[in-house]
C-alpha cells in the first residue's frame, strides 16, 4: 500500500513485523500513533486478518477514537470491527457479557471516584471510626493500590506485612473497611474502576473456558502507552496473548510518570524477560520539537539510571534557545509569564491556544490566573471540575443510574429527597438499616415502605417507588434520549433548576440541557449500536479526563504536567522549578522517586514544539507562609548550550524582575544566571538520609548556633544561625550532604545530637 512509503525505516519495520512479540520504544514526538494506526491497517489490508480478531488497548477513549478514524480513512469502514478502546472500556464490555459468572447482573453500575469516596465515608461513619484518621481519600487510595496489585480484601486482611504497615500508619482497621466496601459494592450491583480490571483477572483465573474464548478471539493484541500499565493490566494482556504470542507493546520508559496511580515502569523495562524472542524497534526521530528542545530533553533524561537507552534526534531547525526566567516571587512569576505571552502573541501573530503553562501542582495556578486575568488573556484550566462532576449533572445521572439499577445505593442516597419530597435523613437511615437487618435489598424496603415507615414519609417513599417504576418502563420502551428527557422532566429536576433565576441557576439549567444534547448526539451516532440508557451510562462512566475536555474556545491552557502527557503546543512554560516543589518534597525518598520526577520534567519539556520557557521564583507562598526557595536541581541538568537567561519583566514591574548577572558578568548560553548554589549541589542524586533507630524530634525552643542536629531527610548538620521573623523562628543549618538549608522550626523535625 502507498501509505508505507511515507514511513521512515524504523516505523516501517514496526508496521510490517506482524508475527510474534514486538516492543516499539517510541521517543517523544516520534509518530507512534501513526505507527499503531498503520500497523492495524496493515494487519487487516495486507495480511487479511479479521478486524474482530484485533484487540487494541489505549489509555483514553479519545486516542482510540482518533486511531479508529485514521484507520477508516486508510482501509474503510471495516476498521470499526476492531476491538479498540481503553483497558476499562474493553474489559467492562467483557464483564457485562460474563458478569453472571462473578455473581453480578449485566447492568451493574460503575462507581466513579466520588461514588467510591462517598461509600467509604458512610462505612467509616457506620463503624464509628475517626474520619480524620480514616480520611476517604486515604482509604480509597489504599484500597485502589491493593486492587492494582491484585490483593483482594481476604488477602489484605490475612497478610501480616500489610497489617503491620496499617498499624504503623495508625490505621489498623483498614482491612475491615476494605471488606465492608467490597461487600457493599457487591450488594449495590456495582464495581469501581479498579474492579473492572481486578474482576477481569478473577474471571480469567477462575474460568479457563472464558479465558480460552477470548484468547482465540484476539489473535493480535496491541497495547499503547505500555509504560503506564500496572500489574493488573499487564497480567490481563499477557494472558490474552499467551496462545498466539502476537503481542505488540508501544511505549517510552522516559515518559513513565504515573507510579502514584499504580503504573509499574518495570513492565516495560523487563518485558524482554517474559518474551526472550522479543523483537525491539526504536523510533528515535522526533518530528515535534526543535533541535534545542530535543537536545535539552536528552540531557535531562540521560541522568536516569533505570532506562532503555535510545538516541532521540530531529531534522528540525535549531530553533530558539530555551529561556530561563527568574522571578522574585510567585506573583511576579505569573506576571512575567503573562507579559511574555502577550508579547509573543503580538510579535508572532499567535493564538492563545498556541500556549500552555505547566505546573507540578494545581495550587500553583492561582498566581498565573490572576496575572492572565489582569492582561485580559483568555485561559482554561484542564483537570479542574469537569462537566460530569457538576452537581446538577451528577443529580440527573444518579436518577438515570437508579432507574437502570435499583441496587445502586449511592444513586439512591443522592436522589431520594431531591427535589424535596418530604423524606428526611432519619427516614433514609431507617430504610437502609432495615435492609441490612433483614438482609433484603433496599429496593424491597422502598416498595414496601408502609411496613418500615409511617405517616407522610411512608407515602412519599411509595410515590418515589411508583415514579422509578414508571421511569423503568420508559427506559425499556425508549432510547436513551427519550428516557433521559422523561426522567429530567417528570422527576421535577428540570423544573427545580428552571425556577432558580440566578445566574448560577441558569447555568445549571443550561448544563442539564447540554447533558441531554450529549445523549441525543450519542443516540444519533450510527457507530453506537446499543442506544439504550444503560449503554449511554456505561460510556459516560468510562470517560477519562482527557476525553471530557471539549472546549473549543481559543484559550491559553493551564494544567499539571501529569495532565499534559500526549499533548503538544507551540510554546510551553514550565513554572515553579524550585527544590521541594519540582522535584516534589514527597518524591525524594529514593532514587526511584527522584527518577520519576525527572521523567516528569522530561515530559514537560517535550510538550514544546517551537519555544520552551523554564521559570522559578526566589520566594513563594506555600501553606500560608512566605518561603525562600532555591532553584530546582533539574535546571543544572539541562545542557547549558541549549539555554539562555533573558532580561524579562512583567508589565507593571520594576527592575527587580530582570534576570540576574552571574559572577563574571556574562549572560546567555552558559550562564545559569542566579543559580548560585551551595557547592554540594553538584551531587544531584545525594542519598536521602535514613534516620537513626532512636530518632525522636527534640524540643527546639532553645536551639542555638553551633549545635549539631539530625534531620530525618537531610541527615546530620550544624546550626549556623537562628533567627526570629515575626512569629516564626527559623534556623539555617549546614548539612553534611545537602548543604545549607533554612528551616522553620515549627515544622522541622530535628533531633539535637550535641549541645
Amino acid at each position: 500500500m502507498d501509505y508505507l512509503e511515507g514511513l521512515n525505516p524504523p516505523q516501517r519495520e514496526a508496521v510490517e513485523h506482524t508475527e510474534g512479540p514486538l516492543m516499539i520504544i517510541a521517543g517523544a514526538g516520534s509518530g507512534k500513533t501513526r505507527v499503531l494506526t498503520y500497523r492495524i491497517a496493515h494487519l487487516i489490508h495486507a495480511k487479511g486478518i479479521d478486524p474482530f480478531q484485533i484487540l487494541s488497548l489505549t489509555f483514553t477513549n479519545k486516542a482510540a477514537s482518533e486511531m479508529r478514524h485514521r484507520i477508516e480513512r486508510l482501509i474503510g469502514l471495516e476498521a470499526r470491527n476492531t476491538w479498540m478502546g481503553t483497558f476499562h472500556s474493553i474489559f467492562a464490555k467483557i464483564l457485562r457479557v460474563e458478569s453472571e459468572k462473578l455473581g453480578f447482573p449485566s447492568n451493574f453500575t460503575i462507581y466513579d471516584t466520588d461514588d467510591s469516596k462517598s461509600l467509604i465515608k458512610s462505612i467509616v461513619k457506620e463503624m464509628r471510626l475517626d474520619d480524620k484518621v480514616y480520611k476517604p481519600n486515604t482509604v480509597w487510595s489504599r484500597i485502589s493500590g491493593a486492587k492494582n496489585r491484585l490483593i483482594s480484601w481476604e488477602n489484605y486482611i490475612n497478610d501480616p506485612y500489610i497489617k503491620a504497615d496499617d498499624e504503623a500508619a495508625m490505621k489498623p482497621r483498614m482491612g475491615e473497611i476494605y471488606r465492608a466496601y467490597q461487600k457493599r459494592l457487591f450488594k449495590s450491583s456495582a464495581m469501581d474502576f479498579d474492579d473492572l480490571l481486578f474482576n477481569t483477572n478473577v474471571l480469567f483465573r477462575d474460568h479457563p473456558d472464558v479465558l480460552n474464548k477470548y484468547q482465540q478471539r484476539f489473535r493480535y493484541v496491541l497495547v499503547d502507552e505500555f509504560q503506564d500499565t500496572n500489574l493488573s493490566q499487564y497480567l490481563i494482556t499477557k494472558k490474552l496473548a499467551a496462545v498466539h504470542q502476537n503481542i505488540c507493546v508501544v511505549g517510552d520508559d522516559a515518559q513513565s510518570i504515573y507510579a502514584f496511580r499504580g503504573a509499574d515502569i518495570q513492565n516495560i523495562l523487563n518485558f524482554e524477560k517474559d518474551y526472550p524472542d522479543l523483537e525491539v524497534v526504536k523510533l528515535e526521530q522526533n518530528y515535534r520539537s526543535t533541535k534545542n528542545i530535543v537536545e535539552a530533553a536528552n540531557s535531562i533524561i540521560a541522568k536516569n539510571k533505570a532506562q532503555l537507552k535510545k538516541n532521540v534526534w530531529t531534522q528540525n531547525d535549531n530553533g530558539d534557545l530555551i529561556e530561563l526566567i527568574k522571578a522574585a516571587s510567585d506573583n511576579e512569576e505569573g506576571r512575567m509569564v503573562a507579559s511574555t505571552i502577550f508579547e509573543e502573541k503580538n510579535n508572532k501573530k499567535l493564538e492563545n491556544s498556541d500556549f500552555a503553562i505547566l505546573y507540578r501542582t494545581n495550587s500553583q495556578s492561582r498566581a498565573i490566573e490572576e496575572a492572565l486575568r489582569k492582561m485580559n488573556i483568555t485561559y482554561k484550566i484542564v483537570g479542574g471540575l469537569s462537566f460530569y462532576q457538576r452537581k446538577e449533572i451528577k443529580d440527573l445521572m444518579a436518577y438515570m443510574r437508579y432507574v437502570v439499577n435499583q441496587d445502586d445505593e449511592e444513586a439512591f442516597k443522592r436522589i431520594i429527597n431531591y427535589p424535596k419530597r418530604g423524606i428526611g435523613a432519619s427516614s433514609v437511615e431507617k430504610m437502609m438499616v432495615s435492609a441490612y437487618e433483614h438482609d433484603i435489598p433496599l429496593w424491597k424496603v422502598i416498595n414496601n415502605a408502609g411496613s418500615f415507615l409511617s405517616g407522610r414519609a411512608a407515602n412519599a417513599v411509595a410515590d418515589f417507588s411508583t415514579l422509578i417504576k414508571s421511569f423503568k418502563m420508559e427506559t425499556e420502551r425508549k432510547d436513551a434520549y427519550e428516557a433521559a428527557s422523561a426522567i429530567a422532566k417528570q422527576s421535577g429536576l428540570l423544573r427545580e433548576l428552571y425556577e432558580d433565576k440566578t445566574i448560577e441557576g441558569l447555568n445549571r439549567y443550561e448544563n442539564v440541557q447540554e447533558l441531554l444534547n450529549a445523549i441525543k448526539e450519542y443516540v444519533d451516532n450510527p457507530e453506537n449500536e446499543d442506544k439504550s440508557l444503560g449503554a449511554f451510562l456505561q460510556e459516560i462512566a468510562l470517560l477519562t479526563d482527557n476525553d471530557r475536555d471539549k472546549d473549543e474556545v481559543d484559550a491559553v491552557t493551564l494544567m499539571t504536567i501529569h495532565s499534559s502527557k500526549g499533548l503538544e503546543f507551540r510554546q510551553v512554560f514550565v513554572v515553579g522549578l524550585e527544590e521541594d516543589l519540582f522535584p516534589s518534597q514527597m518524591m525524594m525518598q529514593s532514587r526511584e522517586d527522584l527518577e520519576e520526577e525527572r521523567r516528569l520534567f522530561y515530559v514537560a519539556t517535550t510538550r514544546a514544539m517551537e519555544k520552551l520557557y523554564l521559570s522559578y521564583a526566589i520566594t513563594r507562598y506555600r501553606f500560608g507562609r512566605l518561603l525562600n526557595c532555591e532553584p530546582s536541581r533539574f535546571l543544572e541538568e539541562v545542557d547549558p548550550n541549549c539555554i539562555k537567561v533573558t532580561k524579562r519583566k512583567g508589565r507593571q514591574l520594576g527592575s527587580s524582575s530582570f534576570g540576574q548577572q552571574n559572577t563574571n558578568g556574562s549572560e546567555g548560553k552558559s550562564g545559569f544566571i542566579g543559580l548560585k548554589r551551595p557547592s554540594m549541589r553538584a551531587n544531584t542524586t545525594a542519598k536521602v538520609h535514613t534516620p537513626s533507630p532512636d530518632f525522636k524530634p527534640s524540643n527546639t525552643n532553645n536551639l542555638m548556633e553551633g549545635m549539631k542536629v539530625e534531620h530525618p531527610k537531610f541527615g546530620y548538620g550544624k546550626v549556623l544561625k537562628v533567627e526570629i521573623e515575626g512569629i516564626n523562628k527559623k534556623a539555617t543549618i549546614g548539612f553534611d550532604n545537602f548543604g545549607d538549608k533554612t528551616l522553620l522550626l515549627s515544622f522541622a523535625k530535628l533531633r539535637i545530637v550535641e549541645s
